[in-house]
Formats: C-alpha cells, sequence, structure tokens
C-alpha cells in the first residue's frame, strides 16, 4: 500500500507551505514522489522548506509571494510554470485569522487582509491555473477551509466569512473547471499550528469534541493525499471536514 497515493511525476504548489499544515502537506506529497512548490510571504521560510522536500529525494522550488495580492498572484503563477512546466496539485492553504473584541474595532485594512489571504488569493490563483489543468488533462484543486465557517465566534467572524464562501468557491470551482479538475475542499478543526500558538494549549485539554483533543498537522496529510491523487476520482466540489469529531 506504500504507493497507493501515488504522486510520481506531478507537480504541487502549496501556499503556506513553509510551516503548519501547509508544509507538512508538502513533506507529504514529496513523499509520494511529486515535485513541491513552495510558496509563503518569507523567503527564507520556503527555502527551508524545499530543503525538507529535496532530503526526500524530489525536485522543490521556493517562490515567495502574498497571495491577498492580485498582480502578485499573477506573478506566482507565472513564476511557478517557468520553473516547473506544469502543475497538477494546488493546496489553497494560506490563512490569516486576526481577532478583535468587538466588530468594530476591525479596521478595513485588516478586512481587506483577511479577506484577500483566505478568499481572493484562492480564488485569483483557482481561476489562472484550472484552466491550465484543463488544457493539460487533469488536475486537482484543494482548498483548506476551516469549521469556522460552520460555527463562527465574534472575535473571527470575518475569517469565519471567508473560509465560508470559500466552501462555496469550491463548488463554483468544480463546477466550472471539470470533468478534468477535480476541486474539494478540507475544512480542519483546530490544529497544533503557529497560527494558534495563543490558545492551543488550553484548547487541547478541553475541547469538546470525539477525540478529546485538537489535531497535529501530520493529521492532515492523508486526507489532502486523498484529494490529490487519482483515488478521488469520483471526488469533487465536496468539503472534506478533519476536525476530530467536534460537536
Amino acid at each position: 500500500m506504500a504507493d497507493y497515493f501515488d504522486l510520481s511525476g506531478k507537480v504541487a504548489l502549496v501556499t503556506g507551505g513553509s510551516r503548519g499544515l501547509g508544509f507538512e502537506m508538502a513533506k507529504g506529497f514529496a513523499g509520494q514522489g511529486a515535485d513541491v512548490i513552495v510558496t509563503s510571504r518569507d523567503a527564507e521560510s520556503c527555502q527551508k522548506a524545499v530543503a525538507e522536500v529535496e532530503a526526500l529525494g524530489r525536485k522543490g522550488w521556493a517562490i515567495p509571494a502574498h497571495v491577498g495580492k492580485w498582480d502578485a498572484i499573477d506573478r506566482l503563477v507565472e513564476d511557478a510554470y517557468a520553473a516547473a512546466g506544469r502543475i497538477d496539485i494546488l493546496v489553497n492553504n494560506a490563512g490569516l485569522a486576526p481577532a478583535v473584541a468587538r466588530s468594530a474595532d476591525m479596521t478595513e485594512d485588516l478586512f481587506d487582509k483577511t479577506i484577500g489571504v483566505n478568499l481572493k488569493g484562492p480564488f485569483r490563483l483557482s481561476s489562472l491555473i484550472g484552466p491550465r489543468m484543463m488544457e493539460q488533462g487533469g488536475g486537482s484543486i484543494i482548498n483548506v477551509t476551516s469549521t469556522g465557517a460552520m460555527k463562527p465566534e465574534p472575535a473571527f467572524a470575518v475569517y469565519a466569512a471567508a473560509k465560508g464562501a470559500l466552501n462555496i468557491l469550491t463548488k463554483g470551482h468544480a463546477l466550472e473547471f471539470g470533468p478534468a479538475v477535480r476541486v474539494n475542499a478540507i475544512m480542519v478543526g483546530p490544529f497544533w499550528t503557529d497560527m494558534a500558538k495563543a490558545w492551543r494549549e488550553e484548547l487541547d485539554k478541553t475541547i469538546d469534541s470525539a477525540v478529546r483533543r485538537i489535531g497535529r498537522p501530520e493529521e492532515v496529510v492523508t486526507a489532502a493525499l486523498y484529494l490529490a491523487s487519482d483515488r478521488s476520482s469520483y471526488t469533487t466540489g465536496t468539503v472534506l471536514t478533519v476536525d476530530g469529531g467536534q460537536r
């Protein structure tokens, strides 16, 4: 079963791929034979992640970019195709989840950044890469969303709104780019990542879920491998929940 999710000959682009869930997915793809393009805002972090990919015997490219900015996304796509020649798997994983005490405290700039990274970026990347995947005969787009979209908390309401919209966009793009290209989402619960460092320890002890803890980043990998590989050939437009059985 070692090659059940074989990705040999494929190229994956992972946004937010230098840490957390994105980093684990990048390594998971490389472990199954894919070459990986890692992007985040920090060039040094991207290079470190690529070194891990290359240590697994695969090619890696570090292409830093701000995926909340339209023109930066356009450059990222051109640079990625120039480097790797193709993209078979796109993972829209980069996220931004600022907390505010009251909605009135949300500034316009922070609102725009939150929507930009969590919704505008995935939309633009998919809209550029999806048609190229269609031309090459197939591909898989994976959007990483959040269970916050189903259970929004006031402090993170804008983030939750963006992730809820990304769930909807997943279905829309599945219909637009199908049948050659599959578009799915992984709707994750709380995970032990840098983004969660302010609350992860307490929630890990108190969360009311079936597994009684929050997730570890490596626990998202199998879901990503399933959606990236041909094993999910009849799965598209789907939002797959990975949350440890939250109530």
